[in-house]
C-alpha cells in the first residue's frame, strides 16, 4: 500500500444545496466522525473551513451530507470506494504510487494490434492481479495494445461496467486504483500498451448521485441506458470539465496510453464545440508534455468521417473508431445470418467494399433504420489504421440472446478465415479475449444489483431487447443469475491442445505475417483491391504484392492471379499452382506475388 503525504483538498462541486457537511473517520473503521463546515464560492464549489483531522494528511474515509440530511454520500470525484458506490469515499493520492516505467514511451497505434479484455472474466480470480500472470501469453501472442473494458465503480460485484456510477474510481473487486497502476506498470514492463473503455454517455441506474450536487444530467437528452450528460445546457462548464478531467486522470496519473470512448453518438452536444473535439484538444496538449502517443478511440455507429479527420480539416481530431461494417460483412459471409442489422450485407461485394472504402453504409440505404446512413471516408487522405476492426467483440457476442461465440456458430477452418481477413487488413485488428483460441466458453449480459427491482427490471428489458433481431424463442439467461457471470470465465485450460492450441498457433503466425509484409499494414486505401463471386463464394484481397483468397463456401474454387505466387499462409486445403490459387471449400490462403 502506497502512502501519501499531500494534504487532501476535500472540495466539491454542488451548486444545488444550500449547505455541505464534510464527514471524515479514520480508514476502515467505525470511528469518530468528523464534521467539517464547508463554504461556497460563486462557481457552486466547497471547500472546508476548518481543520482537517491530521491536516488532510493520511488516509480517511469521507463524504458530503447536503443540505444536514443523515446520508453520507460518496464524493463525485472519489478515486476508491472499498464498501461500493452506495459507500463512504476514501483517499488515495494516485501520485504516491512507485511507478517503473521510466523508460516506457508509449504505443503509436498505426500497425498496433489491440486485445479487448474484461478483468472479471479474463481469469478465474477476475482481478487486475491475476491478469498480470497472463501478461506474458498476450507478448508471445504478438499483441501491442491491451484494451479494458470499463473498471470504473459500478452497483454490485460483477458488471460488463457500463453501468458506471463513479467514473474517477476503480471497481475495488478489481483491487482498486493501486491494483490498477501496479497492472498499467506491468503491462509497460512489457512492452504492452493500456487502452481504457470509458463510458461518458449515461450513468448507470443504482449509485449516481450526481443529480443531488449538481446539475450534471441533462433528462431531455435521455439515450437507452439512462440519462445523458449535460453537455450543452446551464452549468454545463462545469459538467464537461468533470469528464475532460477524468480523461485526463487516466492518461496521466494512471499512466494509460489511450482511450475508448464508448458509444459517443449518444453524446448530446450543441455546442460550438463539441465535447469530443474538446477531448481531442486537451489530449494532444498532454500528449505533446507527457512525451507519448495518447490515442482516442471512438465507438459509433454514425459512420461519419468528421470523427477520425484531424481538426484543420473540419473534423473532432479523435485518433481512430470502430467499424461495426467489417465485422457485420465478415459475420454475414461466414455465417449467412442476415437478420436485423445484418440484411444489408449478404453479399461478399459489401465485405470488399469495406476493404476498399472503410464503410459499407457511406450514404447508402440501410434497411434495419429504414434510410440512407453514413458518408465517404476520404480515402485518398484518410489512412486504413483509423479504423478498428474484429471478428468478434464484447458487444457482438454479449448481445446475440445466449451469448455465443462465433467459435460455438461456424467450424475451425471458418474460424481461420476470420482470423486471417482480420488480423491481416490493413486496419487496426482488435482481438476479444478467448478468441485466439476459438474459446467455447459464452460471454452473457451479467449483473449483480443488489435491488431486487432492479435486477427484475434489467432481465425483463433484456428479453424485449431481442424481440427486434427476428431470433424467435430462445433462453435467455438472466442476467442477475450468478451462473451467467460464472459461464461466462474463459477456461485457460483449453489453449494447451486440440483444435484450440491450433487455433492459438495460427493467430500467433498470422501477427508475425502481419509485421513481416510491410504491403500489410500499408495505411493506403487505394494500396488494395478487392474482387468477390458470390456464386463461388470467394473474395480476393489484393494489396501490392500481397494477396488474401478466402472461399467462403463449402465446394472448390480457383482464382487466377495476374501472376505466379508463392504461399506464405494457409487455412485448410488452400495451394497455389503458377499463377492460380486453388481454394477447397472453407479454406483461404495469403501469398506474395513472386519475381521473374
Amino acid at each position: 500500500m502506497t502512502s501519501s503525504k499531500t494534504a487532501f483538498s476535500f472540495a466539491v462541486w454542488a451548486p444545488i444545496p444550500e449547505s455541505v457537511e464534510l464527514v471524515v473517520r479514520p480508514a476502515g473503521t467505525d470511528g469518530v466522525e468528523t464534521r467539517v463546515p464547508m463554504q461556497r464560492d460563486e462557481e457552486g464549489w466547497w471547500r472546508p473551513t476548518a481543520p482537517l483531522p491530521g491536516d488532510g494528511v493520511g488516509e480517511f474515509d469521507y463524504g458530503y451530507r447536503l443540505d444536514g440530511a443523515d446520508a453520507v454520500l460518496p464524493d463525485p470525484r472519489s478515486q476508491r470506494q472499498p464498501e461500493g458506490v452506495h459507500g463512504w469515499s476514501r483517499t488515495y493520492d494516485a501520485n504516491a504510487y512507485p511507478w517503473t516505467d521510466d523508460r516506457w514511451t508509449g504505443r503509436q497505434l498505426a500497425g498496433g494490434v489491440i486485445y479487448e479484455m474484461h478483468v472479471g472474466t479474463f481469469t478465474p480470480e477476475g482481478t487486475l492481479a491475476a491478469a498480470i500472470t497472463k501478461l506474458d501469453h498476450l507478448v508471445a501472442l504478438g499483441i501491442g495494445f491491451v484494451e479494458l473494458m470499463p473498471v470504473n465503480d459500478f452497483n454490485g460485484v460483477h458488471n460488463w461496467g457500463y453501468d458506471g456510477a463513479l467514473w474517477y474510481t476503480v471497481h475495488e473487486a478489481y483491487g482498486g486504483p493501486e491494483g490498477y497502476q501496479r497492472f498499467v506498470d506491468a503491462c509497460h514492463q512489457r512492452g504492452l500498451a493500456v487502452i481504457q473503455d470509458v463510458v461518458y454517455n449515461h450513468l448507470g441506474p443504482s449509485g449516481n448521485y450526481l443529480p443531488r450536487y449538481g446539475p450534471y444530467l441533462n433528462a431531455a437528452g435521455a439515450n437507452s441506458w439512462g440519462e445523458s450528460p449535460n453537455l450543452d445546457g446551464e452549468d454545463s462548464d462545469e459538467v464537461r470539465r468533470y469528464i475532460i478531467d477524468n480523461v485526463l486522470m487516466w492518461l496521466r496519473d494512471f499512466h494509460v496510453d489511450g482511450l475508448r470512448l464508448d458509444a459517443v453518438h449518444a453524446l448530446a452536444d450543441t455546442r460550438a464545440m463539441h465535447i469530443l473535439e474538446e477531448m481531442a484538444v486537451e489530449v494532444s496538449a498532454l500528449s505533446a508534455f507527457v512525451g507519448r502517443p495518447l490515442p482516442l478511440i471512438a465507438e459509433s455507429d454514425l459512420n461519419d468521417p468528421r470523427l477520425i479527420t484531424a481538426r484543420e480539416g473540419g473534423g473532432y481530431g479523435l485518433t481512430a473508431q470502430w467499424s461495426d461494417d467489417f465485422h457485420h460483412a465478415l459475420y454475414v459471409s461466414l455465417t449467412g445470418d442476415t437478420t436485423g442489422y445484418y440484411a444489408d450485407f449478404d453479399s461478399l461485394a459489401a465485405l470488399g467494399k469495406v476493404f476498399e472504402n472503410g464503410f459499407f453504409h457511406d450514404g447508402t440505404k440501410s434497411s434495419f433504420r429504414h434510410r440512407s446512413h453514413g458518408q465517404p471516408i476520404d480515402i485518398l487522405r484518410t489512412p486504413t489504421w483509423r479504423l478498428v476492426v474484429c471478428s468478434d467483440n464484447h458487444d457482438q457476442i454479449g448481445n446475440r440472446a445466449t451469448g455465443e461465440r462465433l467459435s460455438t456458430k461456424i467450424d475451425s477452418d471458418q474460424l481461420g478465415i476470420a482470423a486471417m481477413l482480420t488480423l491481416l487488413s490493413p486496419f487496426t485488428p482488435m482481438i476479444f479475449m478467448g478468441e485466439e483460441w476459438g474459446a467455447s466458453t459464452p460471454w452473457q449480459f451479467f449483473t449483480s444489483h443488489p435491488e431486487p427491482e432492479l435486477g427484475e427490471a434489467v432481465a425483463r428489458g433484456r428479453l424485449e431487447e431481442f424481440a427486434q433481431m427476428e431470433w424467435g424463442a430462445v433462453d435467455v439467461p438472466n442476467p442477475q443469475d450468478p451462473e451467467t457471470f460464472t459461464r461466462s470465465k474463459l477456461d485457460w485450460s483449453e489453449p494447451q491442445s486440440g483444435r484450440h492450441a491450433e487455433l492459438l498457433a495460427l493467430t500467433t503466425e498470422l501477427l508475425k505475417v502481419r509485421h513481416r509484409y510491410p504491403d500489410l499494414t500499408d495505411p493506403r486505401f487505394d494500396h488494395g483491391q478487392a474482387t468477390s463471386d458470390d456464386d463461388a463464394g470467394w473474395l480476393l484481397i489484393e494489396r501490392g504484392e500481397v494477396v488474401i483468397a478466402a472461399n467462403f463456401s463449402d465446394t472448390s474454387s480457383e482464382i487466377a492471379l495476374s501472376g505466379p505466387v508463392e504461399a506464405i499462409i494457409t487455412v485448410g486445403d488452400a495451394s497455389v499452382d503458377g499463377d492460380r490459387l486453388k481454394l477447397a471449400g472453407h479454406s483461404a490462403i495469403t501469398a506474395v506475388l513472386t519475381t521473374p
